[in-house]
């Protein structure tokens, strides 16, 4: 019998800020970095911050356009974005719906 193993969950987007932008993203054609502040009530740096993980990893476009206070930033997902987030979800279906067989090897049951 082979041993049983948990489905891989993407360490990435299981931050939770990371996860929520994600998720908004994924319902909209794009936002904008201010209304994703107030959505996700963080701050701008930190924001800042989780979206440089995202974008460096391909999940996220960043469009930056104006100068100094009046410029703008609109994000948008990437299609590897996209499929990375509905994998992560997919992958946590799994983690929840799945059982460990009992006759796994080093299992025991519950008292």
């Amino acid at each position: 019998m082979s041993e049983f193993k948990f489905p891989v969950i993407n360490p990435l987007l299981h931050s939770e800020l990371r996860l929520k932008v994600m998720v908004a993203l994924d319902s909209l054609k794009s936002a904008d970095f201010m209304y994703l502040c107030r959505i996700t009530d963080c701050t701008r740096g930190n924001l800042s911050a989780q979206i440089t993980i995202l974008k460096e990893a391909g999940y996220l476009e960043v469009n930056k356009s104006g100068i100094g206070r009046f410029s703008r930033t609109v994000l948008c997902i990437t299609h590897k974005g996209r499929e990375a987030l509905h994998a992560y979800e997919e992958g946590l279906r799994k983690l929840f719906e799945q059982r460990i067989p009992e006759k796994s090897e080093g299992a025991k049951k519950a008292i």
